[in-house]
């Protein structure tokens, strides 16, 4: 039979959720790299490395910024 249409809107809005959650992720640290006083180019590297490598990147940035 296959997945039902409920089923596949839940796989999609679920899919959805974790892309946006991966963004405002990315954001949070970005702003917040540059509110503790750290490079444009600094904050934009971890941009990209929570944007690209979501999980490993904000734990990696985590143990890494300064307090």
């Amino acid at each position: 039979m296959g997945f039902s249409m409920a089923a596949f809107s839940f796989v999609i809005i679920f899919i959805f959720g974790i892309i946006l959650l991966n963004i405002l992720t990315s954001i949070w640290a970005y702003r917040d790299a540059i509110r503790k006083g750290n490079s444009k180019e600094y904050a934009l590297i971890v941009l990209v490395a929570t944007l690209f490598f979501p999980i490993i990147g904000l734990i990696i940035y985590l143990i890494i910024r300064n307090e």
